[in-house]
């Protein structure tokens, strides 16, 4: 390749001084020590590019700080790549840009920036559950490992502990967090495919259970509990809000006055605070109007409806209503959740149309393309089948005195 030359020496080197011009003192091999005018040395690899066979210069660094040794092992290895083919400027350049990946594209590097863009499209209280998860089961071991490293194997040895304790629900929603992660990962060009795509079998599956609801015929039972529970105020208000209005949880506990139109009778759930992101309009009947009108005095002057007991500048937790149930006696037999089970139930029973009803609980269709085309809440023709589920409702709780039924008391708890 190069032109026989010479070796350099050490004393050559060192005493070699700049002149009036840059100049080259050849090792041979193609190593050249450049001699600059304002005094550094600087060794450079010169050869012919594999493919267009121009002459390339390629630096190694310089003199003392790489010794002549050093910058002659650099050769040996710049030479073994000319001969294969490669470039080995290309070579050096494409290594810093991998092992930039493997310091940038650690997991929880890729996980944050996977989360910026899920949590766009998920409640605040379901992106806190995903991140939690993931702190707690898989950062503690791969926070630092790269996504190009991460394998089918890697991973289950991580969830065998957990699914051996039982928890089968978390091994799955871990799986499937995980498996978005990597999908983002091929989608961001990080990774070439997937290791993770198949994992879920090597797992068992969680048996399907289903929310812990009522039977319709125990309505009552569940009014004259609430009616008789040592609760708070807000908290009774909390659950017959939540059961006349047929919301989950967490849109319950955190409605605010500003998404409730009096006039128009029409409670306006923004998209950020839905579970499938879609604003979400609830006709508010008698009797939730009621239960805002007992509310008002404990919490008009506030952002919340049912502001937090501890910082009432805060609204309710998601679990309160849930916790009041266990402590009325329904552990086990019901979960704050399943009331909304328990008026679609009743409703499918009463023959009301299963659009409505599904309109009534902000689901979404899961046959895309009629989604699509179908954006109608049926806001019009639910009045009707809600005025009726109100109505049920203080039916049930008859000689129960339920918070809509006793309004007159206005009593504060």
């Amino acid at each position: 390749m190069g032109t026989k030359a010479v070796r350099l020496n050490q004393k050559q080197i060192e005493h070699a001084k700049p002149k009036e011009k840059d100049y080259v003192l050849s090792d041979g091999d193609g190593l050249q020590l450049r001699v600059r005018t304002n005094g550094s040395r600087l060794w450079n690899f010169n050869y012919r590019q594999p493919l267009t066979k121009k002459r390339v210069n390629m630096g190694f660094g310089a003199f003392p700080e790489l010794s002549l040794a050093q910058a002659r092992k650099y050769t040996i290895e710049a030479r073994s790549l000319v001969s294969q083919g490669i470039d080995p400027k290309e070579y050096r350049e494409q290594q810093k840009l991998d092992d930039q990946k493997v310091s940038k594209h650690t997991l929880t590097n890729v996980a944050s920036d996977w989360f910026e863009l899920k949590k766009e499209t998920i409640t605040p209280n379901y992106a806190e559950d995903i991140w939690r998860s993931l702190e707690k089961h898989i950062f503690p071991k791969l926070a630092n490992t790269p996504v190009s490293q991460i394998t089918a194997p890697i991973i289950i040895s991580i969830l065998r502990p957990i699914e051996a304790k039982g928890s089968l629900e978390t091994v799955k929603r871990l799986t499937q967090r995980l498996n978005e992660i990597m999908n983002y990962s091929v989608n961001c060009g990080l990774v070439l495919s997937n290791p993770l795509s198949g994992i879920k079998a090597a797992f068992k599956k969680p048996k399907k259970k289903n929310m812990a609801s009522l039977k319709p015929e125990e309505l009552p039972e569940l009014m004259s509990a609430i009616a008789n529970a040592s609760i708070k105020r807000t908290t009774r208000c909390l659950l017959e809000w939540q059961l006349h209005t047929m919301t989950r949880p967490a849109e319950a506990s955190g409605a605010r006055w500003d998404e409730i139109d009096l006039d128009t009778k029409i409670w306006s759930i923004p998209p950020e605070r839905m579970k499938k992101r879609r604003e979400h309009r609830i006709p508010l009947t008698e009797q939730a109007l009621d239960l805002l009108e007992t509310m008002q005095p404990i919490s008009g002057h506030r952002e919340f409806v049912f502001p937090s007991d501890r910082d009432p500048l805060k609204p309710c937790n998601s679990q309160t209503a849930n916790m009041a149930l266990k402590r009325m006696g329904f552990a086990g037999r019901l979960v704050s959740h399943g009331l909304r089970s328990l008026a679609s139930t009743t409703l499918n029973e009463q023959g009301f149309e299963a659009d409505l009803i599904e309109a009534a609980l902000a689901h979404v269709d899961d046959n895309q393309v009629r989604s699509a085309y179908n954006r109608t809440d049926y806001l019009e023709r639910r009045i009707p089948m809600m005025s009726w589920w109100s109505g049920h409702i203080d039916e049930a709780a008859q000689g129960s005195l339920s918070v809509t039924g006793r309004k007159s008391l206005k009593v504060i708890g």
